[in-house]
């Protein structure tokens, strides 16, 4: 088994999702007593966060390169970044150490192709679906197609993410407002919605809707499994 690298904190509700979907993931093949092997790093997301809305990208991937070449030297055999957004900075990070990083729009992509989809929608923070680094990536790498909400979609679903879902704050109003952006892009054509934001689904799930949904903080610790496993 190899040992997964996690980069997390971005934000720790987020983290404990993809712990826990991890060990899941190794108990459900190897069973028993099989937990994953993982060496993880947590940062601090009020720091993070604040460079995020001044710009300042380059001292945020400063910080993570700085943790992930410590997660590499704790053992890791590769690296999964815990977040869309950041992986803005994941060139950066990938310069600073020599294991693999396990990218989350790549993992995403791939089960989008198995799936058979060609239009998706895409939920995330604003930098997630307004910049390049993660739309441009699938489309392309992966020949996929990326419709964004509008400009005042973007700001709702952007500011439930910091206000509410980075604080552990789920309610139905929020729900109700991102459900209705998902139709909206069901409307522009999307045969799925991407939850670009790895705190997204914990509001919402594919009970709520029948457009369907691809978690990609599910996909990166499965894809993370596999490769643990050495089954990718």
């Amino acid at each position: 088994m190899k040992t997964i690298g996690l980069l997390g904190g971005m934000s720790w509700e987020s983290t404990v999702s993809y712990y826990t979907a991890i060990n899941h993931g190794i108990k459900e093949r190897l069973g028993g007593l099989n937990s994953a092997k993982i060496c993880m790093y947590s940062v601090n997301f009020a720091e993070i966060e604040e460079l995020q809305h001044k710009g300042l990208w380059d001292k945020t991937a400063q910080i993570l390169s700085d943790a992930a070449v410590s997660i590499e030297t704790g053992g890791a055999d590769f690296l999964l970044i815990c977040t869309n957004t950041m992986h803005k900075v994941a060139p950066q990070i990938e310069s600073r150490i020599s294991i693999p990083i396990l990218h989350i729009a790549d993992a995403t992509a791939e089960t989008l192709i198995l799936d058979g989809i060609r239009k998706v929608g895409l939920l995330g923070t604003r930098f997630t679906m307004e910049q390049d680094f993660y739309k441009k990536r699938i489309t392309d790498k992966y020949g996929i197609s990326v419709v964004v909400p509008s400009s005042e979609d973007k700001n709702t679903v952007h500011n439930i993410i910091y206000e509410e879902l980075c604080q552990g704050i789920i309610t139905e109003q929020s729900r109700d407002a991102y459900l209705k952006v998902i139709d909206k892009l069901k409307h522009e054509g999307a045969e799925a919605v991407i939850l670009g934001c790895t705190e997204i689904a914990l509001l919402v799930q594919q009970k709520h809707t029948n457009v369907p949904l691809f978690d990609t903080t599910a996909i990166h610790a499965n894809s993370a499994v596999l490769r643990s496993l050495g089954e990718d």
